[in-house]
């Protein structure tokens, strides 16, 4: 049988890894660096294990979910150390394409696959397994993985190595965009005297509306910011998309209004927070608080 596992049981990598656990042409393993996000896999049915190395020597495919570029490559390295010959390492993680290219040659060198496959869709995504999942790397190996990638979500062929990354630095561009329109666009609300509820069902059904703003909207109405997608992991695609830029020499103005917010919410204390809670940057400000706190 083949054997998998997932590393970073975090908001989204939780309920991924329980999605993939459903497989039944698998086995599943789970870690975290956190003993009660591997407590919390286990309670709701999944194997966790104490000792990461378990996965790096044991699995056939190895799904990561981290969060920052060192850990990406910690793990990837670990892999190609401890890994078995042939086996696939699929990072679900968002990293700078060229990152990932340079680690694809090396595992390539190893013996081994290296699949980039960033994934869209939030916290309420993931736990549904209807991630939106992009994926680049070889034809063959994501072709095999495939099913797998199904538990999960829809995934797509984008094409090459650190493809999958450069569509979700698009992807990410757009939602980041959205999100800081979005905020921007309620506060003026509440300071004309606009009603926010009546605002958004006036707007949900039309050229605004659409799943983003289905998920966002209530939870600023609301004030609801506990984390379905954090600001920390928005600002570090945010920041690959600057370095993606870059060095394709194309100008990102509204991105960088964006990066202009979310390194406001990032230096105040907010990293952990949902991107709906992007709103106070903009009561900061206009200098007046525009939601009653509840």
């Amino acid at each position: 049988m083949l054997k998998t596992g997932f590393i970073g049981l975090g908001v989204m990598g939780l309920h991924m890894a329980l999605n993939l656990n459903k497989y039944e042409g698998s086995e599943t393993i789970a870690y975290d660096i956190r003993e009660d996000r591997r407590r919390m896999y286990e309670e709701a049915g999944g194997t966790a294990v104490t000792d990461i190395e378990e996965i790096y020597r044991g699995c056939d495919v190895i799904f990561q979910m981290l969060p920052t570029h060192e850990t990406i490559i910690n793990s990837v390295k670990e892999a190609m150390r401890l890994g078995k010959n042939g086996a696939v390492i699929v990072d679900m993680s968002s990293a700078a394409p060229d990152l990932i290219i340079s680690l694809e040659e090396q595992v390539r060198n190893a013996g081994m696959h290296l699949l980039d496959s960033p994934v869209s869709g939030g916290n309420p995504m993931a736990i549904a397994g209807t991630l939106s999942i992009m994926t680049g790397g070889e034809r063959e190996v994501f072709d095999r993985i495939r099913p797998l990638l199904g538990t999960m979500g829809s995934a797509t062929y984008t094409g090459p190595s650190g493809s999958g990354d450069a569509v979700k630095i698009i992807n990410n561009m757009i939602g980041g965009a959205m999100l800081a329109v979005i905020s921007e666009a309620y506060a003026l609300a509440e300071k004309s005297g606009l009603n926010l509820d009546t605002v958004f069902e006036a707007t949900r059904g039309g050229f605004a509306g659409g799943p983003l703003y289905e998920n966002k909207v209530p939870k600023i109405i609301n004030r609801d910011f506990k984390p379905g997608a954090r600001i920390a992991v928005h600002y570090k695609d945010i920041l690959n998309a600057v370095h993606y830029a870059e060095k394709a020499g194309a100008d990102i103005t509204v991105t960088m209004a964006v990066k202009k917010i979310m390194g406001w919410m990032m230096e105040n204390g907010y990293a952990d927070e949902d991107q709906a809670a992007m709103i106070r940057y903009y009561e900061q400000r206009n200098d007046y608080s525009f939601l009653k706190e509840r």
